[in-house]
């Protein structure tokens, strides 16, 4: 078992920046490939950003590359979303999730494939 928590949500200016972090506790968690993704009212939840286990490997959104970056470090059981150049869009409810896999390169960007999520952090980019 894996227990999921996100941090560092809140209200930001249009052009601003948060990170969010995503704190896991059980065992193995240098062995999921770990996603974020976000859901926004009226809206089905989509894919963000995924990170291998390695952290070899990263995918993202079109919607949010070259402004987000996932990162993770395996020592503090953490995975990272650096969110950048914020736009009134990009609220929503971010979730972390992660997945075990034996592959040390592999994303997965469908939330079928992940077998854990946290409760979510509110994000709200004010225009």
């Amino acid at each position: 078992q894996v227990q999921l928590v996100e941090s560092g949500g809140g209200l930001v200016h249009t052009g601003g920046s948060l990170r969010l972090s995503c704190a896991a506790s059980g065992r193995s968690f240098s062995r999921y490939t770990m996603g974020w993704f976000r859901q926004a009212p009226g809206k089905e939840r989509e894919f963000v950003a995924a990170i291998s286990w390695s952290g070899g490997s990263t995918d993202s959104a079109d919607s949010v590359k070259g402004r987000f970056t996932i990162s993770r470090d395996n020592a503090k059981n953490t995975v990272y979303l650096q969110m950048d150049s914020l736009k009134p869009e990009d609220k929503a409810v971010y979730y972390c999730a992660g997945t075990f896999t034996s592959d040390s390169l592999r994303v997965y960007s469908d939330y079928a494939s992940y077998w854990y999520w946290g409760p979510g952090t509110q994000v709200t980019v004010s225009s």
